[in-house]
């Protein structure tokens, strides 16, 4: 029995998208929702009153650098990852799969788990399924990840089934030293999700579903992809990989991802999302707006005193005009990075609630079908 409630309250008539709640230890989770990244212990450039202000309804951090700074024992002391975050909402946590994947060069992958090379000192570090939940509970997470083997594309053929079969086995070890601290009452009231591997193939995913979803998980997200694979073949992924988690439990599609993707999974039944493409793409000066994506350093900007997006009700669009905002950015003023990331955030932040409107009342397809064709006119 899963120890997070779960329950969908519509499902779209004209798809399978879907508006539920997440219950968790630190308050509800109306999805679809999308997470923003605090890969550290904090959104980039977003201080916690302002995080409070835009509302997400979960955000995100990353076992793996926390392990590293300030390390677990640390966090532990300092009152634990909603302390570090002076964050009273729901938090998840990543496992450090995804640095299998991304760190390769600085890892050794083994049956017992992974060893690191850290990227900031070269110090060696060991993660096992049992301790990336041990991690996580000590951080007092709300939901915690499995630790798994993301794959990269491609992947060849031969790689995919023994590195699921891992990640499956990894998974029932994780599951096994969650329940037995649970026995114990160690004081963790916090979720456990497994992650579906399988790369593109339609037949592994599903036998890896039907591997983990004989046991008691508190959710299911979908892996591995996002890691360089065309749009047109994540979609098709994730269409084929959405309907086959179980329906009584919160699906989730790690990584991902743009506007256009969140869109397309939503319709399929996923319910969380997470990236770093807001807070990432304000830094280099990429803004997200209902009518396409705008670069605010180009020279066509620089007397312009509309906002980023009239359409748009977060402060800074209410407060900045496209010239200042540019005079900002080039002038290479912290300020500017700051207002982007939080427009951007507002953006997907809202894109999420009012997917889940349309889903209540019954037009999902109609609002995504609208909702794209504005977002693909590119660049303005």
């Amino acid at each position: 029995m899963s120890l997070l409630p779960f329950s969908v309250s519509h499902r779209d008539p004209g798809s399978a998208a879907r508006a539920a709640v997440l219950g968790t230890p630190h308050g509800e989770v109306r999805t679809p929702a999308f997470m923003p990244v605090g890969t550290c212990g904090t959104v980039k450039g977003v201080a916690a009153w302002e995080l409070e202000r835009l509302a997400p309804e979960m955000v995100l951090a990353n076992t793996y650098h926390l392990l590293l700074r300030p390390g677990v024992d640390r966090l532990r002391k300092m009152g634990g990852l909603h302390h570090l975050m002076a964050w009273d909402g729901p938090i998840l946590t990543d496992s450090g799969g995804y640095q299998v994947f991304s760190l390769a060069a600085r890892r050794r992958l083994t049956e017992e788990g992974v060893v690191f090379r850290s990227h900031i000192d070269g110090s060696e570090h060991r993660l096992t399924p049992e301790s990336v939940v041990q991690a996580q509970a000590a951080f007092g997470v709300d939901v915690a990840m499995v630790l798994d083997e993301c794959l990269p594309y491609p992947a060849d053929d031969s790689a995919i089934d023994p590195s699921v079969d891992r990640s499956v086995r990894w998974a029932r070890r994780s599951l096994d030293e969650a329940e037995a601290m649970r026995k114990a009452d160690e004081g963790w009231a916090g979720g456990l999700f497994a992650i579906q591997q399988g790369g593109l193939k339609e037949e592994v995913r599903r036998r890896c579903t039907e591997e983990l979803a004989s046991w008691p998980f508190d959710g299911y997200a979908i892996g591995g992809l996002a890691v360089g694979e065309p749009s047109e073949l994540l979609h098709k992924a994730v269409a084929f990989s959405a309907p086959m988690l179980p329906v009584d439990r919160p699906r989730y599609l790690m990584g991902v991802g743009y506007a256009e993707d969140l869109l397309q999974a939503v319709g399929c039944g996923v319910d969380l999302f997470d990236c770093v493409l807001p807070t990432r793409s304000a830094r280099t000066g990429k803004v997200f707006t209902s009518m396409g994506d705008l670069v605010i350093k180009n020279a066509r900007w620089t007397e312009d005193n509309g906002p980023l997006d009239a359409s748009c009700s977060c402060p800074t669009c209410g407060r900045y005009s496209r010239a200042a905002l540019r005079h900002l950015f080039i002038s290479r003023e912290a300020t500017s990075v700051v207002l982007l990331t939080v427009h951007n955030l507002h953006f997907f932040l809202t894109l999420m609630r009012e997917a889940r409107e349309a889903i209540i009342a019954g037009r999902y397809g109609e609002f995504r079908d609208r909702k794209l064709i504005s977002l693909q006119r590119g660049v303005i």
